[in-house]
């Protein structure tokens, strides 16, 4: 990146991380037992409310509890259970239409990260009627109050239940974004460990390493706090000390809970303190590949964290240290090794590949451009990189040369 670029991009950074402190940014009520959603209905006034997850949860055992029980409860439910790994502006179209068309008065997400994600998006589109989704991309588009949203998340991962954060990918253009508005926090969270329980091995180590991602690029970013530096500390030991618990004994409550706590402390440090090139890259791959985003996150990471080089070898020296896998003899740069090299151990634990062999080298520019738009200027990451520099993870990515 050139000098004037690099200027640029730490200039706005600088503003940004110092206006953190004032921007309204605030957390969800939490609950532990998804029974409690009909009594947060109930306090809310609500009657008719649009129930929003996928096709593979529509058909668990735990999905037609909650629906059991709030039907019995006399609620109008109305459910849209089409949303793809990667939400797409059609799913959200869709889910729109029957949230008006039934008078809903509220959003209800049941899943993971992208049912979280696309009820987000319904929300913006109640409260700006008269605008696409597209129009919602970046930040801070979203101003007006979005209608209540409760999120159960069913997956240890993605943190949606607490972020500003919404991705949606356009199908026609193969384009996966961002939308980031504090409105678009949830109202409420259910943080029941026992919905998780079903979770198959794949997603479980996906969605955990995503939670890793997070926690990683919160705490070696430049906009740091003492409160998303412990955050990011705090879950990425959680982490290290379940997810392969988790994957390999799916049955072990304990171990998913405190994923899920994990989850949603990474999921505040990476709302105020932001992502960087791992992210950037995960969505370009989503939105042309339709790569699921946990997964992505977990192949790119490693080869982002070693590019960064000395940049950010201190701070991955602490997260090691969080971690519990450091000895009295380690320095900094040996340190920061041993994280990179305990990330890929986990991959390799749990199946995850290490590359994505359906990369075609014609999409290589276009999704290198989409991930600097991203990240660039406002991803306040450890070594700026612009579009030329960041092909270079693709190819690797492609299997086609080392890292």
């Amino acid at each position: 990146m050139n000098p004037l670029s690099k200027a640029y991009c730490r200039i706005y950074q600088f503003f940004f991380h110092a206006a953190l402190p004032f921007l309204p940014y605030r957390e969800p009520k939490v609950y532990h037992d998804i029974h409690d959603v009909k009594t947060i209905l109930k306090d809310l006034g609500i009657h008719s409310v649009l129930l929003v997850t996928d096709k593979g949860l529509s058909k668990t055992e735990s999905f037609a509890l909650l629906r059991k029980d709030l039907e019995d409860c006399g609620f109008s439910l109305h459910i849209y259970a089409g949303t793809s790994p990667n939400p797409t502006t059609d799913n959200v179209e869709a889910a729109r239409r029957i949230y008006i068309d039934n008078k809903c008065e509220a959003l209800l997400a049941y899943g993971g990260g992208s049912p979280m994600d696309c009820a987000k998006a319904v929300g913006a589109l109640i409260a700006y009627p008269k605008k696409s989704v597209n129009q919602m991309k970046g930040l801070l588009k979203v101003l007006r109050k979005i209608p209540p949203l409760i999120a159960i998340p069913t997956t240890a991962g993605t943190g949606s239940e607490v972020t500003i954060t919404s991705v949606i990918t356009n199908p026609q253009t193969k384009h996966k974004y961002t939308i980031n508005s504090f409105t678009l926090i949830p109202s409420h969270a259910i943080l029941d460990a026992r919905v998780t329980l079903s979770l198959p091995q794949h997603l479980t180590s996906t969605t955990g390493m995503d939670a890793l991602t997070h926690a990683t690029e919160a705490f070696i970013g430049r906009s740091t706090s003492k409160e998303t530096e412990r955050l990011s500390k705090e879950a990425v030991r959680l982490i290290f000390d379940n997810i392969l618990v988790a994957y390999e004994h799916p049955e072990n409550l304990e171990a998913r809970k405190n994923m899920l706590t994990a989850s949603y402390k990474a999921g505040i440090a990476f709302s105020k303190s932001y992502v960087g090139y791992i992210h950037a890259i995960a969505h370009s791959l989503g939105g042309q590949y339709n790569i699921p985003h946990g997964l992505a996150n977990a192949v790119i990471m490693p080869y982002v964290l070693k590019a960064y080089g000395k940049k950010a070898e201190k701070r991955l020296y602490l997260l090691a240290q969080a971690a519990g896998i450091l000895d009295e003899t380690d320095t900094i740069e040996s340190g920061a090794r041993k994280c990179i090299a305990a990330i890929e151990e986990l991959n390799a634990k749990m199946g995850i590949p290490k590359t994505f062999p359906q990369i075609r080298e014609e999409d290589i520019p276009k999704m290198a451009k989409h991930a600097a738009t991203e990240a660039n200027p406002l991803y306040p990451v450890p070594r700026l990189m612009d579009a030329k520099e960041l092909e270079s993870f693709y190819h690797v990515l492609k299997g086609e040369k080392d890292a």
